[in-house]
């Protein structure tokens, strides 16, 4: 019975868990066809999360420092390479980082695309994505060595001695750049939803164990009345019945006596 309760709770859990899931991705939905909107202030820095802010199209005014560069490393829909992590500085003074896009292997080097490096103030608009801290699936960042496995917002600026930086970044549009290259627009956006089907399962499998209850029950009320003991009792008891109806009827030796004389 506790496994009947133990699966059910887990199926409406999954089935709690795929309503929120689709209001989630509603959200995302409408934040990333929304019109694009100032990047969050400093003051509200503390309050950015990813349930209320993450995939927010954001527009901003600012210039790259492109001697602050970051490389990360990336596999994306144009093959394996890295991001282009790139500081825009902002009129206010504070810095934001920005994913300019996918550059190839042969590319890393900045001199071989001078081209898509804009000077002066330059408008970005794109997806406002929470930072990565620590690095990536069994890989760990390592600023020393140069290589970065993950988008970690607070340790780029650090290793750059960069002040003021919001702590996420902006994955930028599918806007092109001079040269080509970096290659914007790449964000990928997909929410795995397979609660419907642990749901199903959960539920499926709390049913089996209800109806192998039921029959273990049943089986062993069947078996307890056949059992010899049950039998014998049963026996004892209709004996019994028997000699008390057997009993009711004889009127007593009195009685026959008087009948025999009469």
């Amino acid at each position: 019975m506790l496994g009947v309760v133990l699966l059910s709770a887990l199926g409406i859990w999954q089935i709690e868990r795929r309503t929120w899931k689709l209001a989630l991705i509603e959200r995302v939905e409408q934040r990333m066809h929304a019109a694009p909107v100032a990047p969050p202030p400093p003051s509200s820095w503390p309050a950015v999360t990813a349930a209320g802010d993450e995939y927010r199209r954001v527009t901003m005014l600012g210039t790259f420092l492109h001697a602050d560069e970051t490389l990360v490393q990336a596999v994306t829909a144009e093959g394996p390479g890295f991001w282009v992590l790139t500081p825009l500085q902002l009129a206010d003074g504070t810095t934001v980082l920005v994913n300019r896009g996918f550059v190839p292997p042969d590319r890393r080097d900045p001199a071989t695309r001078r081209d898509g490096e804009p000077q002066g103030e330059v408008r970005v608009t794109g997806l406002l994505r929470m930072s990565e801290p620590k690095g990536g699936f069994l890989r760990s960042n390592d600023p020393v060595a140069g290589r970065w496995y993950s988008r970690d917002a607070a340790a780029i600026a650090a290793t750059h001695g960069l002040s003021q930086v919001a702590p996420f970044f902006v994955d930028a549009d599918a806007t092109p750049n001079p040269g080509g290259i970096p290659v914007g627009g790449l964000t990928i956006v997909r929410f795995p939803n397979n609660h419907l089907i642990y749901a199903l399962t959960w539920l499926a499998l709390a049913l089996m164990l209800a109806g192998a209850l039921l029959r273990i029950i049943s089986g062993r009320g069947r078996a307890g009345a056949s059992e010899p003991r049950w039998g014998s009792r049963r026996a004892a008891v209709r004996r019994l019945i028997g000699a008390a109806r057997k009993l009711s009827r004889d009127p007593g030796p009195d009685a026959r006596a008087h009948i025999g004389s009469a």
